[in-house]
């Protein structure tokens, strides 16, 4: 539990100590196994969710099955509340990429706080603005880029975001090709095509789940490009 305190220090820091003390009666951890679900499309939102350890999609089921992951998360990032502000259930899912430990605070009690405390009212409104200015930028790049544009772009962020292993170069998240599909808007075949290409040209090299980004710059060309 005081990791998970821990992990929430910027929220800790705008709360009075009588707000402290609500957050930690208040707040629990949960752990969860690779592929385990979080929420669901559909259900009631009760908790904001901040990721604490581990890697998070959030997604969207879509036509004939399909997926479309519009958001991977990674710690410390809140997630999970923006239905409740809606009075909305939740549009989207959420399920670990990998083992994952999520500490959550009853979204009720942070709508008092935002009541009370303006701090923590324009923390979350700047959260919100964010997310949706980079919904945006990616509702644009998902539908205007090709494949090869949509593909880079994915393996850049998954860098960006989750870093590299030790060597420098291999991403530290292993995903499945679906997942990568799910990603980039595209089938699983054109998601293997397109890997496979950029192996080709020596730009990444591939090994199972594992991909290595050996020429970044031609990869930030391709994105750029789209």
């Amino acid at each position: 539990m005081a990791d998970a305190v821990g992990s929430l220090e910027d929220i800790m820091e705008m709360l009075s100590s009588e707000e402290q003390e609500e957050l930690k009666e208040n707040l629990s951890v949960q752990h969860f196994k690779k592929n385990e679900i979080l929420y669901q499309e559909g259900e009631v939102p009760q908790m904001l969710h901040c990721l604490i350890k581990g890697k998070v999609k959030v997604y969207k089921g879509g036509i004939s099955g399909r997926t479309q992951i519009v958001r991977v998360i990674k710690p410390v990032e809140y997630f999970g509340y923006r239905a409740y502000f809606a009075n909305q259930n939740y549009v989207t899912s959420a399920a670990a990429f990998e083992s994952s430990t999520v500490c959550l605070i009853p979204v009720e009690l942070i709508e008092k706080w935002i009541r009370e405390n303006s701090e923590i009212a324009l923390f979350f409104i700047r959260l919100l603005a964010v997310e949706v200015g980079n919904s945006d930028q990616r509702t644009v790049n998902l539908t205007q880029k090709h494949i090869r544009g949509r593909l880079a772009e994915a393996l850049l962020f998954l860098r960006d975001n989750y870093g590299l292993e030790e060597d420098g170069a291999t991403l530290s998240i292993y995903l499945s090709r679906e997942d990568l599909a799910n990603m980039s808007n595209m089938t699983t075949s054109n998601a293997i095509r397109t890997l496979s290409a950029f192996a080709q040209e020596k730009i990444i090299a591939i090994d199972g789940k594992k991909i290595k980004i050996i020429d970044g710059e031609s990869l930030e060309k391709i994105n750029k490009i789209g």
